[in-house]
Parts: C-alpha cells; structure tokens; sequence
C-alpha cells in the first residue's frame, strides 16, 4: 500500500513518468529495502554485502594501504574527452559538457568540500550528472541532499540528472528543489544559434531496469543530434539502435580496486569490459563510461583515481 508521501509523490509525477512507472519503481524499492537479491542484470546486488566493506577496509588496514586508499579517492583528476558528431547542428561547435557521476556524497563527509573545491574555475556549457547520490541502496539520504547542496553553489551551469541504482525515487523533489533537472525516462532540447540538440535520460537500466527509451526519445526528431544519459553501460546495445548518438553514463567505478596495470578485479555490470571505463564506439553510438567521481562500497581506490569528465562537442 501507498504511503501518503507516496501519494503525493505519484501527484505530482504522474503526467511526467506515467502510473505504471511509478508503481514499478517505488515496488521494487520497497523490496530493496529488505535488501533482496539476485534482482537487476547482474547475479547479486553487490552494495548490499555489508560484510564486503569491512573485509576490504581490514585488508587495506592491514597491508598499510588504508590512507593511502583514502587520500587516492578525494584525489578528483579533471579528464577531457572529445565527441565528433557528424549531425551537430553548427551552434553546437565546442560545446562542452561536464559529466559527474557515482558521488554517493554521505560516505565521506570531506568528499562534498573536496568536489567543490575541484570545480573552481572550469569552463564548460552544461553539466550532467549519471546517477548514484546515495551511499547505501536503501536508508536515509538527507546526507546525500546536503551534499548536493555543498556542491551545487560551484556549478555555474544547468544541470541535468538522472537516478542511479541507489537513488530512490522519492529524493527526485529535493533533488529538483536544487535547480537540478531530473530526466525520467524524459528528453531536454538545448537551443543555441538556430540550431538544437537533444539531450534524453532514462532510469536506471541495471538494478531497477525501469529505463524506457521509447519515452525517453518520444519528442526527439529522427534525425536530430541527441546524447542519452544512463546511469550504467549495460543499456549500450539498446541505446545504438535507437539512434543516439552519444550514450554518457558510470556505475562501473572503473572497478575502483584495481591491480598494478589498471586491470579492475569487477565492473559489476553485465557488458563488455571494453565498454566499462572511459571512451568507447559500438557502431556509430560514441560512449564514455565515466570510473565515477565518488567512491561505493567503501571509500577506498586503489589504481583507479576518481574523475570529472569535460566532453568536448565537435562535428565530425
């Protein structure tokens, strides 16, 4: 049964996601509060492993790496990346788009400070943010709130966001009260100099798989340039046939953990290894898989440092 905050929630949602979306993703997050399993595209929810958390912390204790995993994942590197779109309306020449993702901004109460110090100075058009402000997959997320609020003052630009797999539905008011737009399962145009392109973003496709790219690309011509935003990779087979031209999007971590030589122990995403950190092409659809700007599980990273992503728009 519906909570009244639930009820007010489908109110004031409905005309914008539909019923059955609704119903679907606030069911399934009643069930992840019981911390269920075996749920989404991969075999088991992995954040939901408590035990994971402190066996990783007592190994980095005891091999003496514990601060230096730490001061590694408040350690933002500033990444850049290109994107050459042949239909770029003209307008459109060096527009730059800031990608966040994967914050989960209640683990470390340094990490919002530290991000928004980071984004001093930076010069781009828009930013985008790919999911996951939450630590947990379940639980409060007022911390998370506050943290988007620390950082949102360092953001000169809008903002368009989309939920990961540890976001709740029923932050989306708060989160919206910031001046962050959430895309749910929803396109955005951006106009500039006569020309316009189109920006989608769908649910989370891994854990919830309450991504809907025929809403999401409704009001999006066919032959217009368009970018999707989505919270994981796995969604990146769906999203070439469906026309778009750039697919944005994190959740992998880039395994956060890695061994010497950058190779991930896990991605936690049911794809091709390929497609799970930074720039990749499947057919004509460019994508880039950010290793995220925060940290899960714990927050720890070991040959993978966290990273915001300036993408450069260019016609190919």
């Amino acid at each position: 049964m519906m909570s009244p905050a639930d009820n007010d929630l489908r109110q004031l949602l409905a005309t914008r996601t539909g019923h059955p979306y609704l119903r679907q993703r606030l069911g399934i997050e009643a069930e992840a509060e019981h911390r269920v399993f075996h749920k989404g595209r991969t075999l088991f929810h992995i954040e939901n492993i408590d035990s994971l958390q402190g066996l990783i912390r007592l190994f980095s204790q005891m091999t003496l790496l514990h601060k230096r995993g730490r001061r590694n994942a408040l350690n933002i590197e500033l990444r850049h990346n290109s994107l050459s779109i042949p239909r770029l309306p003209t307008g459109f020449e060096g527009f730059t788009i800031l990608q966040l993702s994967d914050l989960h901004l209640d683990m470390n109460e340094d990490f919002a400070p530290t991000l928004r110090e980071r984004l001093q100075g930076l010069d781009y058009d828009l930013c985008v943010m790919t999911g996951d402000y939450r630590f947990l997959t379940h639980g409060p997320w007022d911390k998370a709130i506050a943290g988007l609020a620390t950082i949102r003052p360092a953001i000169s630009q809008p903002i368009y966001a989309i939920l990961g797999n540890h976001d709740s539905l029923r932050m989306v008011p708060a989160i919206e009260a910031l001046d962050i737009k959430l895309l749910l399962n929803e396109s955005a145009s951006l106009n500039r100099d006569g020309g316009t392109l189109y920006l989608a973003g769908i649910d989370d496709p891994h854990y919830f798989r309450t991504d809907n790219l025929d809403r999401a690309s409704a009001d999006i011509p066919v032959d217009a340039a368009s970018l999707l935003l989505a919270h994981s990779p796995e969604i990146y087979r769906q999203a070439t046939h469906a026309g778009f031209d750039v697919l944005l999007c994190g959740h992998t971590h880039g395994g956060q953990i890695r061994l010497p030589g950058g190779l991930a122990l896990t991605y936690n995403a049911k794809c091709p290894r390929r497609i799970c950190a930074g720039a990749w092409q499947h057919h004509q659809l460019q994508g880039y898989t950010s290793v995220g700007t925060g940290s899960s599980i714990i927050d720890l990273r070991y040959n993978c440092p966290p990273e915001i992503t300036l993408h450069r728009l260019q016609r190919g």
